[in-house]
């Protein structure tokens, strides 16, 4: 759900918004601990090029001129059990 607001969220789910923004915030603070963060992100070389996408469009160049990395294309393992995989179906 790129780029919605959590009242946008919480409509589509059906939640509240204080339950959106309370998980939104514990996925938020699980992808930064040292563990899954030294594990799975790899940051760019300061020598990799910066994508055509991003560098020939004047919407985008500016505010990414001087940026390291993005999260754009990041693939995160997920390995439910058994129990859990119908629930993870088809879930970006």
């Amino acid at each position: 759900v790129t780029g919605l607001s959590i009242r946008h969220v919480g409509e589509h789910f059906q939640r509240s918004n204080g339950t959106i923004s309370k998980y939104f915030k514990k996925i938020l603070f699980t992808f930064l601990s040292c563990d899954i963060y030294s594990k799975y992100v790899r940051l760019p070389h300061s020598d990799a090029p910066v994508h055509p996408t991003i560098h020939n469009n004047p919407k985008f160049f500016p505010f990414f001129a001087d940026a390291i990395g993005a999260i754009n294309g990041m693939h995160i393992m997920c390995a439910p059990s058994s129990e859990e995989r119908d629930a993870m179906r088809n879930r970006k």
